[in-house]
């Protein structure tokens, strides 16, 4: 047999072969289900910790483990008054987050809608662009709401139809979209990317969890978002009735560590804030706790375990962790004040700032009235005015060299208290 024929068969040979035995193990990978991977660089706004792969965490003598089993793409524990973070998981992973995009919407809106007894009666082009599957709590064309009855609406049932009303009184959505843009800016959240107020899925809408905390800890500066974000249960209208009069149902919220439906155990000491779902952002949720006297907010984005409520369980797991390691770890980053407040330790390196993407947003825009001695790289109403009147008046944090107002009861006394460990 020639030379060259014999090399081109033991060629085809061990071609054949590899084929034989690599096939199965290709058609296995090819079956599995592949986890996304966050990016070698992400914004170091906060720290330049914040802005690794991975966890992040100083463990100091005495201090407990991370909790198992973790599954969130991003997460991230902060106590809400110092800013400092105790720990994080891709805490600057740029993701979709769901409804709790609606913390910045409100953070934004809820000053320049007053007073809360304004009236608005939808037109039916306000509702007709809502995405198919949109949560809702019922509004409909035609009828009159007051702001109060829309916030109640966006908080509890978290419902775009509600967004989308106050939107229109505000003049608009593209409007909206761009002031939710600056505003985040303003609080260096420059994670995120605004295109649909409501947090419905939308190409290039981002944020993280980094950016959702910010949004949370802003907003709980305001007294009508603290009481909002902790009402557990409310009436809403209805349609009209004969006389004239309006018919109401009750509306629960939809944050289950507040509620405790569907089999999720109330967590302790729990005033807030927001949970979200879509099919591309998955569960996401952030929380804010008070216990003997601190106070701490935690953000879950994305669980991937198959357990039910998970992104619940997760952040409660955290936030029992945070309540026990606070005084014994070292902080990997903070809880950047806004920028009219100074810029803090905080940097952004490979984050950009970019504008808001007002061309990006929806609506007709028609006018209307982010190891133990080192870091660890690892895998009726439920609230309402009464308990807003009973927080204690806030005291002065000096923060990057601004004065950020941060009230040291900001998580509502009486909830607080019911649901406190003895």
């Amino acid at each position: 047999m020639p030379a060259l024929k014999k090399i081109a068969l033991t060629i085809t040979s061990a071609a054949m072969l590899s084929a034989l035995f690599t096939s199965p193990a290709a058609a296995e990978e090819d079956t599995s289900e592949k986890q996304p991977s966050p990016p070698a660089h992400m914004s170091q706004v906060g720290g330049e910790l914040l802005g690794r792969a991975g966890t992040q965490v100083k463990l100091g003598a005495g201090a407990p483990v991370l909790p198992k089993g973790l599954t969130g793409r991003s997460w991230i524990v902060a106590d809400a008054e110092s800013g400092q973070v105790l720990a994080a998981h891709n805490a600057h992973w740029r993701l979709p987050p769901a409804s709790t995009l609606k913390m910045l919407f409100a953070d934004t809106l809820l000053p320049r809608l007053q007073p809360r007894t304004r009236t608005y009666t939808v037109r039916p082009e306000d509702l007709a662009d809502l995405g198919e599957g949109s949560s809702l709590v019922g509004v409909k064309e035609n009828l009159t709401y007051t702001v109060h009855d829309l916030w109640l609406g966006v908080f509890l049932r978290s419902g775009n139809d509600a967004v989308h009303a106050l939107a229109a009184m505000y003049g608009g959505v593209p409007r909206t979209v761009t002031d939710m843009q600056a505003h985040a800016e303003e609080l260096q959240a420059l994670d995120t990317r605004v295109i649909s107020p409501d947090g419905y899925d939308s190409p290039g809408q981002v944020s993280s969890a980094y950016d959702l905390t910010l949004f949370a800890r802003s907003g709980m500066q305001k007294a009508d978002f603290r009481e909002y974000c902790s009402t557990a249960e409310a009436e809403f209208p209805g349609a009209k009735k004969k006389n004239g009069d309006r018919e109401t149902f009750a509306i629960q919220n939809t944050n289950r560590l507040l509620t405790g439906a569907d089999g999720v155990e109330p967590y302790q000491g729990i005033a807030g804030v927001k949970n979200g779902y879509t099919t591309h952002a998955g569960n996401t949720f952030t929380g804010v706790a008070e216990r003997d006297g601190r106070v701490l907010l935690v953000t879950v984005m994305n669980p991937s375990s198959g357990e039910r409520h998970a992104v619940y369980k997760e952040a409660a797991s955290l936030l029992d962790w945070g309540f026990e390691a606070r005084t014994k770890v070292t902080p990997v980053g903070e809880l950047v004040p806004p920028r009219s407040l100074g810029t803090g330790t905080g940097n952004d390196q490979g984050s950009g700032t970019g504008k808001g993407p007002a061309a990006n947003g929806t609506g007709d825009g028609r006018n209307g009235s982010s190891p133990a001695a080192g870091t660890a790289a690892s895998g009726g109403g439920g609230g309402g005015a009464g308990i807003a009147l009973g927080i204690a008046a806030g005291v002065v944090v000096l923060v990057g060299g601004g004065v950020f107002l941060v009230n040291r009861r900001w998580p509502l006394p009486d909830l607080v208290r019911r649901r406190s460990p003895k």
